[in-house]
């Protein structure tokens, strides 16, 4: 297992690296590989365990009974999923998690992670960085209604590549997401998607190729 992953893992801020492994062995964790496109939970699932990425990537996904899926996040090494299914157990999932390319996964079991009985003091660390981490993802939720409220496709583009320019700190950047997966998260049609990165860049806003992009503010205030 990758210590050097999880040391820089949020839920294990404040966690001397040497206190990992005991810790681990303490929550009865367990790791998995999992090919590409394969899920890791399904919608309807019950998450037994709390999940990070040690390797790879992976998609959370929501698809309707007729088969229309919208991609929510994109996972990358070292981040938290399912944590909040995993705090309420029997509480069936409402997305799924699906390996993006070939990874590896953390389960770390809600049984033991949310025992007292089990605590020490990496343990009550570890649950204070959990209750962050869930914060957290509830601002990266805000984010993301943000992006979808507004009506018009370029109102969508615009917020969402302005956000990413000030999570990167520059006007230049590159996106986590393909343009399929970029449609999907914005709960848009992907050939409008294209259409409307090419007006914005014919009118100076943007410059771009496939996931690098350029911001032109001088553009935006004529």
């Amino acid at each position: 297992m990758n210590l050097s992953i999880l040391a820089r893992c949020g839920l294990f801020r404040g966690i001397e690296t040497a206190e990992l492994s005991p810790l681990l062995r303490r929550l009865h964790a367990c790791t998995r590989e999992f090919d590409k496109f394969q899920p890791i939970y399904r919608v309807g699932d019950t998450a037994h365990a709390l999940c990070i990425l040690l390797s790879g990537g992976v998609n959370i996904e929501r698809c309707d009974a007729w088969g229309h899926k919208t991609l929510l996040d994109h996972i990358t090494p070292g981040l938290v999923f399912a944590e909040t299914y995993a705090c309420v157990p029997g509480t069936p999932m409402m997305v799924s998690a699906v390996a993006d390319e070939p990874s590896e996964v953390l389960f770390l079991p809600s049984e033991m992670l949310l025992s007292s009985a089990a605590q020490d003091s990496a343990h009550s660390v570890l649950l204070r960085n959990l209750l962050d981490v869930t914060a957290q993802k509830n601002l990266l939720l805000t984010r993301k209604i943000f992006h979808t409220s507004p009506k018009s496709m370029r109102g969508k583009l615009l917020s969402y590549l302005s956000a990413q320019a000030v999570q990167h700190g520059s006007d230049t950047f590159d996106i986590p997401f393909d343009r399929q997966q970029l449609a999907d998260y914005l709960g848009v049609d992907r050939s409008a998607l294209s259409a409307e990165l090419s007006r914005m860049q014919r009118d100076g806003l943007i410059s771009y190729k496939k996931s690098h992009f350029v911001l032109n503010h001088s553009q935006s205030d004529e």
